[in-house]
């Protein structure tokens, strides 16, 4: 009877691994994150009323801008979690902030997904976040799918749009559907695969209607008799010349993240969005396999494994609570389990286990490889841990990803110094900034690093409403930060220029802080042996 029973845990395991997805969204600001996040949620019933980005004034915030800076500023600065089912699949999306000013946060966050939604404003074409976000999943080898949103409006050419995605990012791609008319006489999209075509009708039937080829082809008399001139013709050309010259479809460059799926539509009408939930679910990869240092390891191994990407503190203002974000590779999750933590090798119990929808959590007793967990963390975890039943695995690595902005802080008031202290450290350890300490000044005042300069903004809000503590912050000139691996001096003794600075991180590793890249060539060329490093 034993075996019997480890046999179905072992399907159900299988099973469960196939009806996941995991992805992040990754767009510049203002492209209509929040707002296709919200639409997602809707069609999986996990709202029941997508939040009016618009209507801030009047209270409404997006479900996924939970904290208080957040609603101020109508911006994503955290990365949330959230899961709902949608036609047999359990998905996990891991909403990134949209704001210009994102953290490395952010870039972790990515860490996680097995694949990656890219969503591109029609009339702005490929921005720079989006940029730096989609190295990070070229990095990994992820899919990307692309949504170009806001269709409704007046926007590029989209033969103009996919030739940015080659030129700017690298990528090949392959539309889906073929907008109709443009420059804010949408009129809807041919469906490439289907050989249909689905009318854009503005807010009515949830901004679409779906009309069906007969002969399964553009030229079908149907489509002919609904288009008018100019629109019928050019919907004949650009699709001839797609097939033409376009990129052939193969899903195995898709998987292996070369070629990107195209979706046009309009996150704000629904128009697009269920068809393109529908076809990602289809082309998108379950939970697959992880590096591990010890080797790879399949999600459908007996043993359950699983990493820190992310750390939160007080998510719940009215407790000095932290949460450590998991996601879960391998095995199957069970409330009150037993697991090693493998950087200390002692034993820790995984009691009450959470999932998020924005502020909203709730504890779960189960979860499988692709879920999110978020675990009670009393200071033990740092990015990065691995927890296993083994105890014996150590995953591969979170790349540090390097500050580009400097600040001097300390507390105002001297007597807040405990406090101070204590909300450093644990901001720090969500890897929200880097600490740095200059060696001949005391703990009162650090040196902090952000990706982005927003981050500064956000420490000064959280240090004052979540630890009552005014900061005093100037902003530095430096714009590089690298790690000493090798040295042949002690690093008192470095031959540097005078505007480098020499720091230690909180780990104690030696550090230089550069204003420019003159200065690190300077140090190179001037210092034998010396070798740095721009992640640690």
């Amino acid at each position: 009877m034993r075996g019997n029973s480890l046999a179905t845990e072992k399907e159900t395991l299988k099973a469960e691994i196939e009806r996941r997805r995991t992805f992040a969204i990754i767009s510049h600001p203002d492209a209509g994150k929040t707002t296709l996040t919200e639409k997602l949620l809707l069609y999986g019933g996990a709202i029941h009323m997508a939040g009016s980005v618009k209507a801030r004034k009047a209270a409404k915030h997006a479900v996924s801008d939970w904290m208080e800076i957040e609603k101020q500023r109508g911006i994503s600065v955290t990365s949330s979690v959230m899961q709902f089912n949608y036609a047999g699949h359990c998905i996990n999306i891991l909403d990134t902030p949209g704001h210009q000013d994102f953290s490395e946060d952010t870039y972790r966050t990515l860490m996680a997904a097995d694949s990656a939604v890219m969503l591109i404003d029609g009339a702005k074409g490929v921005e720079e976040q989006t940029i730096k976000l989609f190295q990070v999943c070229k990095m990994r080898g992820i899919p990307i799918f692309t949504f170009i949103n806001k269709m409704d409006r007046a926007s590029k050419d989209p033969f103009e749009l996919m030739q940015e995605l080659e030129d700017v990012l690298g990528i090949k791609s392959f539309p889906m559907n073929w907008p109709i008319g443009t420059d804010g006489d949408f009129k809807g999209v041919y469906n490439r695969k289907l050989k249909q075509i689905e009318l854009f009708t503005g807010n009515k039937s949830h901004g679409q209607s779906i009309i069906q080829s007969t002969k399964a082809s553009v030229e079908d008399p149907v489509f002919k008799d609904l288009l008018e001139e100019p629109y019928y013709s050019k919907l004949v050309e650009d699709i001839e010349l797609l097939d033409i010259a376009g990129d052939e479809f193969d899903h195995k460059e898709v998987l292996k993240g070369q070629l990107t799926p195209i979706f046009f539509g309009s996150a704000m009408t629904n128009f697009g969005v269920e068809p393109f939930l529908r076809e990602f679910l289809k082309l998108s990869p379950c939970p697959g396999s992880q590096e591990f240092e010890e080797g790879i390891v399949e999600p459908d191994n007996d043993d359950f494994s699983g990493f820190v990407f992310k750390i939160q503190a007080n998510l719940n203002p009215n407790h000095r609570d932290r949460i450590a974000f998991i996601r879960i590779c391998s095995g199957v999750f069970k409330r009150g389990m037993e697991v090693i933590h493998s950087r200390t090798g002692k034993p820790v119990k995984l009691t009450q286990p959470q999932q998020f929808l924005a502020q909203e959590r709730e504890i779960i007793d189960t979860a499988y490889p692709g879920d999110i967990v978020g675990l009670f963390d009393p200071g033990i975890f740092r990015i990065g841990d691995t927890l296993s039943t083994k105890g014996n695995l150590t995953f591969k690595g979170i790349p540090s990803f390097p500050s580009e902005h400097f600040a001097r802080v300390a507390a105002k008031d001297t007597m807040k110094r405990k406090q101070f202290l204590k909300g450093m450290k644990q901001l720090s350890e969500e890897g929200a900034i880097q600490i740095f300490q200059e060696s001949d000044i005391g703990i009162e005042e650090f040196i902090i690093g952000a990706v982005g300069v927003l981050q500064f903004d956000v420490l000064e809000y959280r240090l004052k409403n979540e630890y009552n503590v005014d900061l005093k912050l100037n902003v530095l000139n430096y714009r590089f930060a690298r790690w000493i691996t090798e040295i042949n001096c002690r690093p008192e003794e470095l031959n540097l220029t005078s505007t480098t600075k020499l720091v230690v991180d909180k780990f104690d590793n030696y550090v230089l802080l550069f204003e420019n890249e003159w200065s690190i060539q300077w140090a190179l060329d001037r210092n034998d042996g010396l070798v740095l490093r721009d992640i640690y």
